[in-house]
């Protein structure tokens, strides 16, 4: 429980810097008795003398006292941020799915910074529910992402359709193959993404066509995704696709399109509903779709 309000700081610090009460009752626009009587029931609730005051002599500050001021200071630095709008100098946080950070956040950074040179802009990488959060909370202030997750709370504008990739031993026998699509896939072990969103999404692509995916492994990354599909544990399937046809340890593996139109998916802007719209704002979301 708070004891001494904004105000009786506002007193103390004013006191402190003046070094009279006479000079700080002027500046706070309040009787010098009145302000006496302030500084004496703050002390008093502190169990702690801030000033030394004797008649006909200057104000002293105790050791506390000095403490005891500059936390003040701090304090009412803060109080007067929150109520004046120290959002302006916090920077704008761009998030993003991890898998896909590589390939979006870094340039979306670069033109966001060329063309709003005042303004600082941060990145930051997350995996579906992470993202969701950060959103909801203000830590994340607007996210690039598929389109998984992402309930009735939240704003997307559709920026680009990708198609996801099978990820394929030089060994297996649909490594030959131009394309496959979810049809064949269906019929081999699969690699997936350990994320639930993700499996679920991908699960239901499968589900639409009555039948259940063979899962060999999960994972929790795209390269661990692939090593394992460069060493025969299964077909891996993302919709990140990495421009090399070796794995992390050196391994050959072929990549391969998913030809099934229904296995589309969106890459979106994600925001709160719930976000103060301002014209800033829209210039950011105008800047990030014409990448």
């Amino acid at each position: 429980m708070l004891y001494n309000t904004l105000r009786q700081y506002e007193y103390v610090v004013a006191v402190a810097e003046q070094g009279s009460l006479t000079k700080a009752a002027t500046l706070l626009h309040v009787s010098q008795p009145s302000l006496s009587v302030a500084i004496t029931r703050v002390e008093q609730k502190l169990g702690q003398s801030i000033f030394v005051r004797r008649k006909g002599a200057a104000i002293e500050i105790t050791p506390y006292g000095h403490r005891f001021i500059q936390q003040a200071r701090r304090l009412l630095q803060m109080a007067n941020e929150i109520e004046h709008g120290a959002d302006a100098q916090n920077p704008f946080v761009l998030g993003c799915f991890e898998d896909i950070a590589p390939w979006y956040l870094a340039p979306a950074l670069k033109s966001l910074r060329s063309n709003f040179p005042a303004q600082a802009f941060e990145g930051l990488e997350g995996r579906f529910a992470a993202l969701a959060t950060d959103l909801k909370e203000g830590k994340v202030d607007l996210a690039i992402s598929y389109d998984i997750g992402f309930e009735d709370q939240f704003e997307c504008l559709k920026i680009k359709e990708i198609s996801p990739v099978a990820f394929i031993s030089t060994e297996h026998p649909l490594s030959t193959a131009p394309s496959v699509d979810l049809q064949q896939l269906v019929e081999h072990p699969l690699i997936l993404s350990a994320e639930d969103l993700s499996e679920g999404y991908v699960s239901k692509l499968f589900e639409q066509m009555g039948r259940r995916p063979i899962v060999a492994a999960r994972t929790a990354s795209l390269e661990m995704m692939r090593s394992l599909a460069a060493h025969g544990t299964g077909i891996g399937l993302s919709y990140s696709h990495p421009p090399t046809s070796t794995s992390y340890d050196g391994h050959p593996l072929v990549t391969r399109p998913i030809s099934s139109p229904e296995a589309i998916a969106d890459i979106v802007l994600v925001w709160s509903r719930l976000r103060q719209a301002d014209r800033q704002f829209d210039d950011i979301l105008n800047v990030i779709r014409s990448i």
